[in-house]
């Protein structure tokens, strides 16, 4: 029997023999099939050691040999039209479904896969297929670890690809139990596409409608129109709410334990959200169930890790890729290890999905993203009571900030951070948002929490988002109340620090200490302002007392690192700030404008006050403070340059600006100076030990002299980054090699000071933060 039927077939696809052959051959193949079902009474043999695999390719070489000869492209030939009439897919989905003999539905998994994608016939618009593949789908992702999932991420593969081919079949391939009615007025049927209609050869009595061809959507016809028409019970369902059995097969797979299962599908996944129709895409958001599902896997991978973790740790497997979600194996082991990786490894995944999918599909993604895990997870965990909870989510989102890449999610996580636009805040507020709360993490109890938190906004300052400096920063800046109305500009050093006439400052030098040397008089500002720069940066590298400073004795070059770096970081904060459209000069001061009092707002109040403490302050948290600090000052923003980096600013009384603070901080490191005993050794012993140079060794006044040796090394970066944004307006975008130190500065200090030698941050040496 079976010898003969594959002589049959060869004479059928060798000899090319009339169609009518080929049909005698497919409806001997599949009678062969349904004939083992009557026949056999052995239910363990598995479906490998039957001749059903065999017949079922011989019939796929069927299907795909005959559209190879029909004229007419799209025409439909008897062979197909057999498959159809006859409901030999939904009978295949049937014994695939009741997995017998044993590895049926592995077969019929392939056999779908290899005639949807074989077959170039649109045949997922018919009903008789499109009621099977749906069958299928809600068999896929099932069972975890089924044997079949090779199969089952196959089978949506070839369906994924068929909808980016047209994604008119979304509509068709987003229902689960339910299906959408061809004439249902609360949502239109998507047409079919053209020339999919079934073109019947009229030779042929059997392709003619009068002897039931098969129905498509829309097109009930003859005796078939009551089989295949939706009944009311498969009509649509509201938005949202039906069951998709697509993206949930997918999502399933998605889970798999098997990498390579899991990674396909991921890939499906991201091929099916990437759809270039806007109707399939809005389709996709409001009636499936996608964004939710990727949502809510993503809280489910986070609730699977160690409610506590450090971190160290958490820093250490930054860059996790999803295509690569398992911990490098030569990291160091730790409790949750595994699980920080998979949620780190899926965060990524709906970040690219997020930057790869139509942008309709984009928005409600990370809106549902920022909803579930910023809003409903990591929010109550950042404002809980438990240090330990604050830490561990302050780190993770800091870590989440770092692979943040696609617009649409930065925009959410900025909006969740850092709040609404608003107007700028007067001391006396008390604001209760997440951004406040966040500000007093960065001023609190615990060292530790204060680190992370600045980290984690030092992280966003890095990100392309104007409304976090302008939430932040600029918003308090605007209009320069800060200036003195109506003051005239100094014109020297000596004219700017006039510590006796500043309320903020105590009468720190009157108390017989020496006060901080001041350079001489300079000449007036020479046409292309090289003088102005020479001047702001030695008010800089002269502000800390020669008492103070250590490395005049070490065998270090100059400033030349912290100009390469600051040039450096520079260059790429203004590349990134460009498309922002910030003015090239500071906006001018109103002579008839009242003055009105200046607040920096509570994120520079924040830093100011940490600044002033920074000789009481822990090593670690005084290079963290400095850090933000240093990006900030990057910024080419002319309020920023201003307020931050000019020593010559007339400030308005009762405010302060950054260097104001660090004149104060001088002022009582002077006085401290007379208290510690053999000072000067005691600094260079310290500046040793955090360069690694010598052993570590407690010694009295450990944190008074970290803390200077911080200050010192802070003042050199503002002095370098001072320079490098010379001149102070406009971002520079094109520029040469890093600019070399004005002969001024370089010959008048090179002999007595020494920048560390940082590899990435101008502190790397010291252990830097940043």
């Amino acid at each position: 029997m079976l010898s003969r039927l594959g002589a049959l077939l060869q004479e059928a696809v060798g000899a090319r023999e009339p169609s009518i052959d080929l049909l005698e051959a497919f409806v001997e193949h599949w009678k062969g099939i349904t004939h083992y079902y009557i026949e056999s009474t052995d239910e363990n043999t598995p479906v490998k050691k039957t001749d059903i695999p065999w017949r079922l390719k011989q019939m796929l070489d069927i299907l795909v040999y005959e559209e190879k000869q029909q004229a007419a492209a799209g025409e439909a030939g008897p062979c197909l039209e057999y498959l159809l009439q006859h409901k030999i897919l939904e009978t295949l989905c049937t014994l695939g479904k009741a997995e017998y003999p044993p590895g049926m539905r592995q077969q019929v998994l392939q056999f779908f896969s290899k005639v949807l994608a074989q077959v170039q016939h649109p045949l997922l618009h018919y009903l008789n297929v499109h009621r099977p593949v749906q069958k299928l789908l809600r068999l896929s992702g099932t069972v975890p670890g089924s044997l079949s999932e090779k199969e089952e991420v196959q089978f949506t593969s070839v369906l994924c690809a068929k909808i980016q081919q047209d994604p008119a079949l979304l509509t068709y391939l987003l229902e689960g139990k339910k299906m959408v009615a061809g004439t249902k007025a609360a949502r239109e049927p998507t047409a079919p596409p053209a020339g999919a209609a079934s073109c019947r050869d009229k030779a042929h009595p059997h392709n003619r409608a009068s002897d039931g061809a098969p129905a498509r959507w829309g097109e009930p016809c003859g005796a078939e129109a009551s089989d295949t028409r939706p009944s009311a019970e498969t009509e649509a369902p509201e938005a949202g709410g039906g069951e998709s059995s697509l993206v949930t097969s997918l999502m399933a797979l998605c889970k798999s334990k098997r990498s390579r299962v899991a990674l396909k599908a991921q890939e499906n996944l991201l091929l099916l959200v990437s759809v270039a129709s806007q109707p399939a895409a809005a389709y996709l958001v409001q009636s499936s169930p996608c964004c939710r599902a990727v949502a809510e896997h993503l809280c489910q991978q986070y609730r699977s890790m160690p409610a506590c973790l450090d971190p160290a740790d958490i820093a250490a497997l930054e860059g996790i890729s999803w295509r690569l979600p398992s911990a490098p194996s030569d990291e160091a082991s730790f409790p949750g290890k595994e699980a920080l990786a998979a949620f780190l490894g899926w965060f990524d995944y709906c970040d690219h999905l997020i930057l790869e999918a139509h942008t309709v599909v984009a928005d409600a993604l990370a809106r549902a993203v920022a909803q579930k895990l910023f809003v409903e997870t990591l929010q109550p965990q950042l404002t809980h009571v438990s240090e330990q909870s604050i830490l561990t989510s302050t780190a993770l989102l800091t870590v989440l900030l770092r692979q943040l890449r696609s617009p649409a999610l930065l925009r959410e996580a900025v909006a969740f951070l850092v709040g609404p636009d608003g107007q700028p805040e007067a001391p006396q507020d008390r604001p209760r948002d997440l951004c406040a709360l966040l500000i007093g993490h960065c001023d609190h109890l615990s060292d530790e929490i204060s680190i992370a938190t600045l980290r984690l906004f030092e992280e966003l300052l890095q990100k392309p988002h104007e409304r976090v400096l302008r939430s932040l920063v600029l918003r308090h800046l605007d209009g320069r109340a800060y200036v003195a109305c109506g003051a005239p500009e100094p014109e020297s050093y000596e004219d700017a620090l006039d510590l006796e006439e500043d309320p903020y400052f105590p009468d720190a030098f009157e108390a017989g200490f020496p006060p901080s040397p001041k350079p001489p008089p300079v000449p007036a500002t020479s046409s292309d302002g090289r003088t102005a720069v020479t001047e702001i940066v030695n008010s800089f590298l002269c502000l800390v007392p020669e008492e103070a400073k250590t490395s005049a004795f070490l065998e270090e070059t100059g400033y030349d690192t912290y100009v390469h770096d600051a040039y450096g970081l520079f260059q790429e904060c203004s590349t990134r700030v460009a498309p922002w459209g910030w003015p090239r000069g500071p906006t001018p001061l109103d002579p008839h404008e009242p003055e009105r009092p200046f607040f920096e707002g509570p994120f520079l109040q924040m830093l100011f006050d940490r600044m002033s403490r920074i000789l009481d302050q822990p090593y670690s948290l005084n290079l963290q403070v400095t850090s933000v600090l240093s990006r900030l000052a990057l910024f080419p923003h002319p309020h920023i340059h201003e307020y931050l980096l000019d020593p010559y600013v007339n400030l308005a009384p009762g405010c302060r600006s950054l260097f104001s603070v660090l004149v104060r901080v001088i002022g009582d490191l002077m006085q401290r100076i007379q208290r510690v005993p053999q000072f000067p050794g005691k600094l260079l012993l310290v500046r040793k030990q955090l360069m690694g140079q010598l052993p570590g060794e407690q010694l009295d006044h450990q944190t008074l002299l970290q803390g200077v040796v911080v200050l010192e090394e802070f003042c050199k970066e503002l002095a370098a980054i001072a320079f490098v944004k010379f001149p102070p307006h406009g971002p520079r975008l094109n520029l040469s090699p890093a600019p070399a130190w004005p002969s001024e500065v370089r010959d008048a200090t090179r002999a007595k000071e020494t920048a560390s030698q940082a590899a990435r941050h101008p502190r790397g040496l010291l252990g830097g933060a940043g």
